[in-house]
């Protein structure tokens, strides 16, 4: 999925919160409710803890909540605000524990390789 597609589909999720969040090429999003100065390094903080997965302990855990609109999912994780996005047309097996599993390994990839492609900063835009 191209960066623009990932940025719409996390402004439009988060349209009305008010919050700061920083997205991460494979769809993870980390939200901020206390932004520092430094949003983009505060998130990395945040991932490098809570991305990576590591099976049987709450660090491979994960929950699939369903869109409304009907494309696609969240997967969460074992942080509440460390999310990712995962497209209807990601998996072909779209059972929740497919979907899960794609999600989760996606954050892993995030966790592991921390590069962010976008910053949305309410602070600078309220």
């Amino acid at each position: 999925m191209d960066n623009e597609t990932l940025i719409a589909a996390w402004r439009q999720l988060l349209d009305g919160s008010g919050k700061s969040w920083v997205l991460y090429e494979h769809g993870t999003c980390v939200v901020l409710e206390h932004p520092t100065a430094d949003p983009t390094e505060q998130a990395d903080a945040i991932l490098r803890e809570f991305g990576p997965v590591q099976v049987d302990t709450s660090a491979g855990d994960f929950r699939v909540l369903e869109l409304k609109n009907g494309e696609g999912w969240l997967v969460t994780g074992h942080h509440p605000d460390v999310v990712t996005y995962v497209a209807l047309d990601e998996c072909e097996d779209q059972s929740h524990l497919a979907v899960g599993i794609h999600g989760r390994t996606k954050r892993d990839l995030d966790g592991t390789e921390l590069h962010a492609v976008h910053v949305e900063d309410a602070k600078a835009t309220g």
